[in-house]
């Protein structure tokens, strides 16, 4: 039964991901619409993080992750390696709870 549900999402995702392509050219969105759907990905990648470095175990984190996510945040923004932004992240939030902050 697992087999089966993965292999039905499996299916759906690479269709969902067809259809851009393919009905790129047979569907045309005004320069707004575009812009108003760049925008809505971005506010919802920015609610994840958010909820992802808030939110553990259906309660606040504690002030460790959000630190470390922010580090990495800054970091990214000023473009370090992707391997400079996971250890630095990680680095952070671990000696923080190693200091005591929860």
């Amino acid at each position: 039964m697992t087999m089966a549900a993965v292999l039905a999402l499996a299916v759906g995702v690479f269709l969902v991901r067809l259809a851009g392509p393919v009905m790129r050219s047979r569907i045309t969105v005004s320069a707004r619409t575009e812009t108003m759907m760049k925008r809505g990905a971005m506010v919802v990648l920015a609610a994840l993080v958010v909820t992802g470095a808030l939110v553990a175990d259906g309660g606040f984190a504690g002030w460790a992750l959000p630190a470390g996510v922010l580090v990495g945040g800054l970091l990214a923004w000023r473009r370090a390696p992707i391997l400079v932004v996971v250890v630095a992240a990680a680095g952070t939030t671990a000696l923080l709870r190693l200091a005591g902050v929860a």
